[in-house]
């Protein structure tokens, strides 16, 4: 009797989930695999999938390979491995900034401040803000002349000349950091709040322990927090992976991809990371091209994660 009774209970649940199976194939299943499909394709001989001609492994080797010339071996595409360099800077820079600003803020609240859970909602609030709104914002903060950021150095400093010329985001060296300190104000919140649920979950106990025992604070924090806060790390570590890898709107909306620098004869834009790079050759009419990139900024990510789980969060599988 079970088993036919759990047989229609399947068939149930299929008929209930169907509505959102079937929307899950079309808008997601089905762009992953003509995705892959389309890597296998260009449409250099006319804007347009109308357009498009089988290549083969061309585009993955136009992208990945080198080539000699001149006496030198040279990479088919310095532009992406360009964008790739960037990626890794924006990376290495905004997730461990990111994560030491949500785990401070997060032990700050922990503790029974006054007006916390004022504060609480004021810092999760630029998370639930869309990015390209947040985007246009800092845009207008560090704006020459009439921003914000000018407007204060001009009021305690008496002006100065590299906010009022131009500001953080016109100069190759500057903008960068003045995107991923944009990004790590927006997204501290979010991981304040994870941290947050985890530190409440800690039992006192644990603490109380260590006092009798003589550790000091720091000593608590290092082999009692941390610790246990490891699950909440290897997840903020992980997605922010992704946002780096998968980094657009934020560029879109304050860079460009640029201000322009010139290296070893190529111009290349400062702040031009793997996914600006990949909208652009998609914008281009280079369909089965930015396919492509997106496969590889896929195995880069699957590579990190792993890699992360591996030594980070300590699996010896």
């Amino acid at each position: 009797m079970s088993a036919p009774s759990n047989h229609r209970e399947t068939i149930s649940s299929l008929i209930f989930l169907s509505p959102f199976l079937i929307l899950f194939a079309i808008f997601l299943i089905f762009p992953i695999i003509y995705s892959f499909y389309l890597s296998f394709f260009d449409a250099s001989k006319g804007f347009g999938l109308s357009n498009l001609h089988f290549v083969g492994f061309e585009n993955y080797v136009n992208l990945l390979g080198f080539h000699f010339e001149e006496g030198a071996f040279k990479l088919n595409d310095p532009a992406f491995w360009w964008s790739i360099a960037v990626t890794f800077i924006y990376g290495g820079l905004s997730i461990p900034l990111g994560i030491g600003a949500s785990l401070m803020l997060a032990l700050l609240l922990h503790n029974k401040l006054a007006g916390r859970n004022f504060f609480r909602s004021a810092f999760f609030l630029p998370n639930i803000l869309d990015m390209l709104v947040v985007g246009v914002i800092w845009t207008l903060i560090y704006a020459p002349k009439y921003g914000a950021l000018a407007q204060i150095t001009t009021y305690f400093f008496g002006g100065d000349q590299f906010f009022n010329n131009g500001g953080m985001l016109s100069s190759p060296f500057t903008a960068l950091p003045a995107v991923i300190i944009a990004m790590v104000l927006k997204g501290a919140g979010f991981g304040m709040v994870l941290f947050l649920a985890a530190l409440q979950n800690i039992p006192e106990a644990v603490y109380e322990a260590a006092d009798i025992d003589g550790a000091s604070k720091w000593d608590q924090f290092w082999l009692i927090t941390l610790p246990l806060l490891k699950p909440i790390l290897f997840f903020m570590g992980v997605t922010g992976i992704i946002g780096s890898l998968n980094a657009f709107t934020e560029i879109y909306a304050m860079t460009a991809g640029g201000p322009q620098i010139v290296l070893g004869g190529e111009t290349l834009g400062s702040t031009q990371v793997a996914g600006y790079y990949l909208y652009k050759q998609f914008d281009g009419g280079r369909h089965g091209y930015a396919a492509a990139i997106s496969y590889v900024l896929l195995a880069i990510t699957l590579l990190l994660t792993w890699l992360q789980k591996k030594f980070v969060a300590g699996d010896k599988a």
